[in-house]
C-alpha cells in the first residue's frame, strides 16, 4: 500500500508537466482559437469578443489556472465543430475504439505468447526458421495494405464483411459483423512483432541455469515450459503488453477513418483537421493519464509474477 502511494505521488509531477506541455504547445505555437473560430471574415470585434470568451485575453498564468481547472474537473469545454461538451463527445466514442481495440489487445498477447512458447520449444527447427521469416515479412507490410487487400478480398469478393459502418448501440451486431474484419487485419501487423519478441524473451529463459536443473530432476517438457519458463518470461512480456495499450488509440487512427467506425480515432483525424483544440487537448492529457496507469498497473503486476521482486 505504501509502495501503491508513493507512485500515485509520484504520478501528479509527471501529470503537471504533461499539462505544461500541452499548454505550451497550444498557447505558443498554436494557431490563434479566436481567428480559427471567428473564420476568414470575421472583423476585430469578433475576434475580441471570442478572446474574451475563452479568456485567451488573460495573462499566461491565468489561462493555465484555466486549462488545470478543465483537468481536475475533466470539462473541457465544448467542442468546436459540434458544440457538444467534449467529455460527453469522448464518452460516447470510447466504447466504440474499445470494442476494437481491446479485442485486439487481448488477442494479440494470447495468440504471440502461445505461438512464442511453441515456437521456442522448437528453436531452430525448420519451423522455428519459418515463423521468423514469416513474421519478418508481415512487419515489411504496411497496414493499409493489409486493409485494401482485406476489404477487397474479404468484402467485395467473399462477402463475407462489410466493407464499413457501424450500428450504434447495438453491441452484438458490431461484435459479430463490424469488428471482425478491423479487428484481424490489425492483428495480422501486431502479431508479428509481438511474436518475435516474445519468442526471444522465451529463448533467453531456457537457457537459464534453472531450466537445466528443472529438467536434471525428471521434469517434463512441457512442465519445464508452462511452469519455469513462461512464469519468468511473462515478466518482460507484461512490460511490453502494458506499454501497449496507450498505443492502441493510435492504432484506430487509419481503421476507424477507413471503416467509417465513430470511434476515438475518427473523433481525433476530424479534430485536427477542423483545428478542434479541446478535444486535442482532451484526448492528448488523457492518453497521458492511460500511460502513467499503464506503467503503474504493470510494476504490481510484477509481485504477482515473481514473488522476488520487492517495492521499494
Amino acid at each position: 500500500m505504501a509502495y501503491l502511494i508513493r507512485r500515485l505521488w509520484q504520478m501528479i509531477p509527471t501529470l503537471l508537466g504533461v499539462i505544461l506541455l500541452v499548454f505550451v504547445i497550444f498557447n505558443v505555437f498554436g494557431a490563434d482559437p479566436s481567428t480559427v473560430l471567428a473564420g476568414k471574415f470575421a472583423n476585430k470585434e469578433k475576434i475580441e469578443t471570442i478572446r474574451q470568451a475563452l479568456g485567451l485575453s488573460e495573462p499566461w498564468w491565468v489561462q493555465l489556472q484555466i486549462f488545470l481547472k478543465q483537468v481536475v474537473t475533466f470539462d473541457y469545454g465544448r467542442s468546436w465543430s459540434t458544440n457538444e461538451p467534449v467529455t460527453s463527445l469522448l464518452l460516447q466514442r470510447a466504447p466504440v475504439t474499445l470494442t476494437i481495440m481491446l479485442q485486439v489487445w487481448v488477442l494479440d498477447a494470447l495468440i504471440s505468447i502461445l505461438l512464442a512458447m511453441w515456437v521456442a520449444y522448437r528453436r531452430g527447427s525448420l519451423t522455428d526458421r519459418s515463423v521468423v521469416a514469416i513474421c519478418t515479412a508481415a512487419m515489411s507490410i504496411s497496414l493499409l495494405l493489409y486493409v485494401v487487400v482485406g476489404q477487397y478480398v474479404f468484402g467485395s469478393v467473399l462477402g463475407w464483411f462489410p466493407v464499413s459502418g457501424w450500428a450504434p448501440g447495438d453491441l452484438l451486431t458490431n461484435l459479430v459483423r463490424y469488428a471482425p474484419l478491423p479487428v484481424v487485419l490489425i492483428l495480422m501487423v501486431s502479431v508479428a512483432p509481438s511474436l518475435r519478441l516474445y519468442r526471444s524473451f522465451v529463448v533467453e529463459e531456457t537457457n537459464q541455469d534453472y531450466v537445466r536443473t528443472a529438467r536434471a530432476k525428471g521434469a517434463g517438457e512441457h512442465r519445464v515450459m508452462l511452469v519455469h519458463v513462461l512464469r519468468n518470461a511473462l515478466v518482460p512480456i507484461v512490460t511490453n503488453v502494458g506499454m501497449q495499450l496507450p498505443g492502441l488509440l493510435v492504432g484506430s487512427f487509419l481503421i476507424e477513418k477507413v471503416f467509417s467506425i465513430p470511434g476515438l480515432g475518427s473523433e481525433i483525424v476530424t479534430a485536427v483537421s477542423n483545428n478542434d483544440f479541446p478535444v486535442i487537448k482532451a484526448i492528448t492529457v488523457y492518453t497521458a493519464m492511460i500511460t502513467m496507469a499503464a506503467n503503474l498497473w504493470v510494476d504490481l503486476l510484477y509481485k504477482r509474477l515473481d514473488p522476488r521482486v520487492e517495492f521499494k
